[in-house]
């Protein structure tokens, strides 16, 4: 496994305390004991009803959303954790543009708190295409636990590769993600 492969970027005393906890065998249980709460929104309707519902709470003037839905095609290393995209198509003189966003499949059995974070996130991206200073202000307005959900979203597929890697058999590693994304029904 690359060496905490979800956590690049964060400083050297963050890693040694994330690494303390893997070597003592207490990530998962840590994360169980901050976020035990489980989430309904368990098919498509209910995430496009979710969605829209944070939607019209702190957005009600962006454009209508016309589909989310949970995406198994989207891989945690090769893709991202959920998408957003807007079709445009000329219907007789008119230009309409379909707004989509999809999430991946590891949310439907994450922590409720990861869901609404990758949720807001991808609402965030509706009014600012870039991860710049505006797009997380917007991110922590609709979630003021935005950041810190965002940090333990990354412990939690570390613990999710962890797991997966300690199911393998010897010499039948991969690094391509493909595990973390077949253990995302198990619960750290």
């Amino acid at each position: 496994m690359d060496d905490l492969r979800y956590l690049r970027g964060y400083n050297e005393r963050v890693l040694n305390q994330v690494r303390a906890l893997i070597d003592s065998g207490r990530l998962g249980e840590v994360l169980r004991n901050r976020y035990s709460s489980r989430h309904q929104v368990r098919d498509d309707k209910a995430l496009f009803e979710y969605v829209v519902q944070i939607k019209d709470r702190y957005m009600r003037k962006s454009d209508p959303l016309n589909k989310v839905i949970y995406d198994n095609k989207l891989h945690v290393v090769r893709h991202a954790l959920g998408t957003h995209t807007a079709i445009s198509r000329v219907q007789g003189g008119r230009l309409k543009a379909a707004r989509e966003i999809r999430i991946a499949t590891l949310f439907r059995d994450a922590p409720a708190e990861f869901l609404e974070m990758i949720a807001v996130h991808e609402l965030a991206h509706l009014k600012h295409r870039d991860h710049d200073k505006p797009f997380y202000q917007l991110c922590a307005h609709m979630n003021p636990d935005y950041h810190q959900h965002e940090f333990d979203l990354r412990l939690y597929l570390t613990q999710l590769e962890l797991e997966a890697a300690t199911r393998r058999e010897p010499g039948a590693a991969t690094s391509d993600g493909a595990d973390a994304q077949a253990a995302s029904g198990v619960r750290p």
